[in-house]
């Protein structure tokens, strides 16, 4: 198998999460999904894990954080300075919630920062190729 990440995420709502994630683009894999669980992928390699709390609850007995407060911030590159905006305007549409800290314009790198009904935190981001290189 490839090298690949599952993001595991408490949800209050599935069925919300599940919309709010495919909103951002995100497919759903049904081989992985329940009524328990939704895999919903991102790439090849990326996959978010959309868990109940009694799902999540089987797999540690730490607590769920509230949705005020943030443990990680996941950042997801995209392919241009407009996807940024896009996914961050498409959070805001569907139950999340856009520009949860202020927008970062670098130059070489642009992102803004969205959160998910739940308060998951993720950073959407570009980044000049260009300025990669040198």
């Amino acid at each position: 198998m490839n090298k690949s990440i599952f993001i595991n995420l408490p949800v209050a709502d599935l069925d919300k999460s599940i919309a709010f994630y495919a909103a951002l683009g995100f497919e759903q894999n049904p081989q992985f999904s329940d009524e328990t669980a939704a895999c919903m992928v991102w790439s090849d390699a990326i996959y978010v894990m959309l868990l109940t709390h009694a799902k999540w609850k089987t797999f540690t007995s730490r607590p769920i954080p509230p949705s005020t407060a943030s443990e990680v911030m996941l950042a997801l590159a995209c392919a241009d300075r407009e996807a940024v905006d896009r996914l961050n305007d498409a959070a805001e549409q569907n139950g999340g919630t856009a520009d949860i800290n202020p927008k970062q314009e670098l130059g070489f790198m642009y992102n803004r920062n969205l959160a998910d009904p739940d308060g998951h935190v993720w950073e959407m981001f570009w980044m000049d190729p260009a300025a990669m290189q040198g």
